[in-house]
């Protein structure tokens, strides 16, 4: 994005702008931009509202963000709290803090160690979820990866590998477990090769599948490999 000529946009106290051009935008304060925003770097470090769309080469939320209008970017980071209420389209996501998405996600590169909700479909290539995160629709990508801290939900699960492995956590971890459930839930896991832990889920198709330690499956088809663990559940095994 060519913007290096433009100026730089910052709100370090209560303030307000009405969008533009920038190369830099800085929300350090309680900021509201009330129309479209097209900068190479984007940051929110205070309160921050915008009620039009952004197109960001990079962008950043460090304290407490709502977009009103849909979000592009390059390269996201969240590690505050950020608030999407239309569609996120980003090539690398990484979240950390907490991320809640209205409509659709769709990147290249998800990394989740933190919180995420999605209203609609989330697509990627890869997807790497630790910690908690829902999702209204499909979770569609190449690899998923997910290590279970708590609870993590998905109408639908789609790629081609997909691995599901609770964390093996700490102490601390161990005392809020009765707290937290730290399942996956959905109603459809569909995959190439496909290997499950704390998993309950009404179908899993795959060619390769292996049903591992507190799953509790309603209906496993396969067509290569089957294996199940002991502390397994699955109501029905075919092979196609």
């Amino acid at each position: 994005m060519e913007l290096k000529n433009r100026g730089d946009l910052a709100i370090n106290g209560l303030g307000s702008s009405n969008g533009g051009q920038f190369n830099l935008v800085t929300l350090n304060g309680r900021g509201t931009i009330n129309n479209d925003v097209e900068c190479h770097e984007f940051e929110c470090n205070g309160l921050g509202t915008v009620n039009g769309n952004v197109t960001a080469d990079t962008a950043r939320v460090n304290g407490n963000a709502k977009f009103k209008g849909t979000f592009e970017s390059e390269k996201l980071t969240v590690e505050g709290t950020a608030k999407f209420e239309k569609n996120l389209n980003v090539k690398n996501l990484r979240v950390s803090g907490k991320a809640s998405v209205g409509g659709s996600v769709k990147c290249e590169e998800i990394k989740l160690r933190g919180m995420l909700s999605v209203g609609e479909d989330c697509e990627a290539e890869l997807f790497k979820g630790e910690y908690r995160f829902t999702i209204g629709g499909l979770l569609n990508a190449d690899q998923v990866e997910i290590k279970i801290y708590g609870e993590c939900k998905a109408k639908e699960i789609g790629g081609q590998t997909i691995t599901v492995r609770q964390h093996k956590g700490s102490f601390i971890s161990a005392l809020l477990k009765p707290i937290f459930k730290a399942q996956l839930e959905t109603e459809l896991i569909e995959g190439d090769k496909i290997d499950l832990e704390n998993t309950i889920a009404k179908v899993v198709r795959g060619n390769q599948v292996r049903i591992g330690p507190n799953c509790q499956i309603g209906v496993v088809e396969y067509t290569d490999e089957f294996s199940q663990d002991k502390n397994a559940i699955v109501n029905d095994i075919r092979k196609a």
